[in-house]
């Protein structure tokens, strides 16, 4: 019996062997050496095979590509080196100002010629895939360039990843660094498939495989037809390289695609001149690109140029202009957003540019209508600036008819009918209970940092402006529990949970009430540099423009927007109607932030909190004085430390800024938790 399992597991090891072989003859090397019903028959023994003696499975196995369970949610991966973002290159200038940085960094002669490996920025998902032994054993997305997201069996399906390295002496540890992608052929037949099926399509190829990496199912991104295309290493134990050439090569051995077509450049003018032929390339290739990288080649100069906290100074991205194409111009609409501004939306003829079908392209505003000179019915020339967001750059004049038709600004609202109003280059309908501005401004109104409305998000609040629970902000308030009940999706619980939400959110502080209202101008720092100054609502309600013009940062513009929002009986008439409901700012006391021990330090905040929110915590800080930001400099006081901290610790580390961990800010801050 011993000697029947041997042999059986000899079989295993050789099924296995080949299919490997094969794997990488037609998913890699895209050369097939057997027809696909040979390949079949091969995995179909393999699967026999480790379905009657399970014992001897493993997960390397090429079986094992067809997906794990479901999962609940992604768990994290801290890369052992930091996976950087790259600096970005616009044009030839940028890359020789790159050439000429990096040869003063080396003390070299402007006349030097440094080694430079070339090839091209796949637009993808960068993940790094970590082998132990040989064997794959973790695979995670960039994250932050700290912390990623573990997808390690979502990748196993991925058939250009070798579950096992293709060598018969693999390095203790491997990883290996590379773009997860989808083909325009692929995406173009993924996106037909969902259409048929009704279902949301994707906008490109990156967020395909992006959108399909992450999929909690791996039987899902298994059906997808993602690749991966290697450009790098992390950290790497039993194997030293010279050159990032070098890595590429040895990468191609151990089974992988690697990127191509890519160049050894002597010096700049070889990199301009690659830069060029693969921007003319772009449309052939069956990727999309959307710019080349650019490396010093000799890796034992990267030690001597060093990084930034967040780009290495030995590599850059040298980005591609911007795609264009020509269409139709065949209407303009206004949409009007939150804060009442109507902007001018271009409909376009739907046009292929860059991997994305662009049918409508924002105007911005109506001087910029004027300054481009284009009508309705005009041939257009349409970009993707950065190749992302659509944008009109032209129209194509000489291919006028005559039948083209003036875009004519509306004097009145789309949506409710009100008298437009000329604010510098924009329109506004300045009605608070104009209907298109009321769901933004409900969403607004109700978010975790304005009044803080749980349950209160973009669909709920869309519907009860269409059912016309709420045709005023202060509308929140007068809503019952019989209200909710009619509506779908509402049942006894979660109905009373709104209302209870609701009920809790009439006392906040005066800053966060300032903001939710919407009025034109603030923001949330805006707010609360408002509500410090006059400490209660009256007093900013009785405040001259010339009071309010003192104040340090408020232009004419700020001081115009709050001295009109407050003299507008309409929005009176909704704020009135919100106190007679119980809304109460709570007032700034000067004492408190007198007697704070943090007023005016400034914290920076990396990785969860345990015992509260991110805005919460902010909230703390800001109620004692003290300021939060978003960056770390040499400005920052203190940098508390929560879970998983992103890169914002490194820097302030290097810094010597001092830490706090989650305790010592409570304590700090004087808060039981």
């Amino acid at each position: 019996m011993k000697e029947d399992l041997e042999k059986i597991k000899k079989e295993i090891e050789e099924l296995r062997e080949k299919i490997r072989y094969h794997n990488y003859r037609y998913y890699v090397l895209d050369s097939p050496e057997i027809s696909d019903e040979e390949y079949d028959a091969l995995f179909r023994r393999l699967l026999e095979l480790e379905e009657k003696y399970p014992e001897l499975k493993s997960p390397d196995s090429p079986t094992q590509r067809i997906g794990a369970p479901p999962r609940k949610e992604f768990g994290e991966v801290r890369h052992e080196l930091p996976m950087y973002s790259l600096q970005d290159a616009r044009n030839e200038d940028e890359l020789r100002e790159f050439d000429r940085r990096v040869k003063r960094l080396l003390g070299l002669s402007p006349f030097d010629k440094i080694e430079y490996l070339t090839e091209p920025k796949f637009d993808g998902l960068s993940c790094e895939i970590t082998y132990i032994n040989g064997v794959l054993t973790t695979a995670s997305t960039r994250g932050d360039g700290y912390v990623g997201e573990d997808v390690t069996e979502n990748v196993k399906t991925i058939r250009s990843v070798p579950l096992r390295l293709l060598t018969d002496n693999p390095p203790a540890k491997f990883q290996v660094r590379g773009e997860v992608l989808m083909r325009k052929k692929d995406f173009e037949e993924l996106n037909r498939m969902l259409e048929e099926k009704g279902e949301k399509t994707f906008a490109n190829p990156r967020n395909a495989a992006a959108g399909s990496l992450r999929q909690l199912d791996p039987k899902i991104t298994a059906q997808r037809k993602l690749d991966f295309v290697a450009w790098g290493i992390g950290v790497v134990e039993g194997i030293t390289f010279k050159k990032q050439s070098e890595i590429l090569d040895t990468i191609e051995r151990f089974g992988f695609k690697t990127s191509r077509p890519r160049k050894i450049a002597r010096g700049i003018d070889e990199v301009i001149e690659y830069y060029k032929e693969m921007e003319e390339k772009r449309d052939s290739i069956e990727y999309e690109l959307d710019g080349i990288v650019v490396k010093v080649n000799d890796l034992s100069l990267w030690p001597k140029l060093g990084e930034t906290s967040r780009a290495p100074r030995y590599m850059i991205a040298g980005k591609f202009s911007p795609r264009k194409a020509e269409t139709v111009l065949k209407d303009v609409i206004f949409s009007v957003g939150r804060t009442g501004i109507v902007t001018p939306v271009a409909i376009l003829e739907p046009v292929y540019v860059g991997g994305v079908i662009v049918q409508r392209a924002t105007l911005h505003n109506f001087d910029e209508v004027r300054r481009l000179g284009i009508k309705i019915g005009d041939r257009v020339i349409v970009q993707r600036a950065g190749d992302v967001i659509p944008e009109i750059v032209g129209s194509v004049v000489e291919k006028r008819t005559g039948s083209e038709r003036e875009i004519v600004p509306p004097e009145r609202c789309p949506v409710c009918g009100s008298k437009l109003v000329k604010e510098n280059v924009y329109l506004r309908c300045v009605n608070m209970s104009c209907p298109a501005k009321l769901k933004g401004a409900l969403r607004h109104f109700a978010q975790r940092k304005a009044m803080d409305i749980e349950g209160l998000g973009e669909k709920l609040a869309e519907m009860l402006v269409d059912r016309g629970l709420v045709k005023d902000l202060a509308d929140i308030y007068y809503l019952k529990k019989e209200d909710l009940l009619k509506l779908p999706g509402f049942a006894e619980k979660s109905a009373t949970n709104l209302i209870n939400a609701i009920e809790k959110s009439k006392k906040r502080p005066l800053a966060r009430f300032l903001y939710a209202i919407g009025i034109p101008n603030i923001g949330e720092f805006t707010a609360q540099v408002l509500a410090k100054r006059f400490k209660t609502l009256e007093n900013i309600k009785k405040a001259s423009f010339d009071d309010l013009l003192k104040i340090e940062g408020f232009g004419p513009e700020i001081a115009r927007s709050i001295y009109e929002f407050f003299r507008d009986e309409n929005n009176i008439r909704v704020l009135d109607k919100m106190f007679k409901r119980g809304v109460s700012p709570i007032e700034e006391k000067e004492s408190e932030q007198k007697e704070s021990p943090i007023k005016d330090k400034v914290f920076v905040f990396t990785g969860a909190l345990s015992s509260m929110s991110r805005e919460e915590a902010k909230r703390l800080v800001e109620e004692r004085g003290g300021v939060v930001k978003n960056s770390v400099s040499k400005k920052v006081d203190f940098v508390v430390v929560g879970e998983n901290p992103g890169s914002k610790y490194e820097r302030a580390r290097a810094l010597g800024i001092k830490m706090l961990s989650e305790r010592e800010f409570l304590e700090l801050l004087g808060v039981n938790k």
